[in-house]
């Protein structure tokens, strides 16, 4: 039995066939994982800290978003504690600890003293402790001493 060997005609229909029958596929949004805790994120974490206008004198920004799992829609009004060992004082120290709400956009901002290393690394701790989601404990390091701002990001699953 002799088999016809496909003419480069048919290989170049064949190949444009697959490609438009991928691109005409509804494009889905691929699920956002949630946030996993750190090691070491929850150390000193100290429940119900207070909402703040800044921590202490100020100087240095933590900032964030928080968006939900799945479809990463922005979570207003999630409450975000954040403490770190600063100039002015140490992360178990309850004046270090301070609480602030996500706006319309899910975007988080607090001023805090300059953070400092602590056990040799320069790190600061948020948590997501409003419980509409599960918990999660962060511990950023800070790539300098000297920088001024820290950035984390949650995408929040369910409780």
């Amino acid at each position: 039995m002799t088999g016809a060997l496909p003419t480069r005609r048919t290989i170049l229909v064949a190949a444009a066939s697959v490609l438009v029958a991928g691109f005409s596929v509804p494009a889905r949004a691929r699920g956002l994982a949630p946030t996993r805790s750190m090691r070491g994120g929850a150390n000193n974490y100290l429940p119900g800290a207070p909402i703040v206008e800044r921590i202490g004198g100020g100087g240095f920004w933590m900032t964030g978003t928080v968006r939900r799992a799945d479809d990463g829609a922005p979570l207003a009004g999630q409450r975000i504690q954040i403490w770190a060992h600063t100039t002015e004082g140490h992360e178990r120290d309850p004046q270090s600890h301070g609480a602030t709400l996500t706006d319309a956009d899910g975007v988080f901002r607090l001023e805090m003293p300059q953070i400092v290393p602590a056990f040799g690394q320069p790190h600061g701790h948020l948590a997501y402790d409003s419980g509409d989601f599960a918990t999660v404990f962060l511990r950023p390091v800070l790539k300098s001493a000297r920088d001024r701002t820290l950035s984390a990001d949650f995408v929040l699953g369910p409780a």
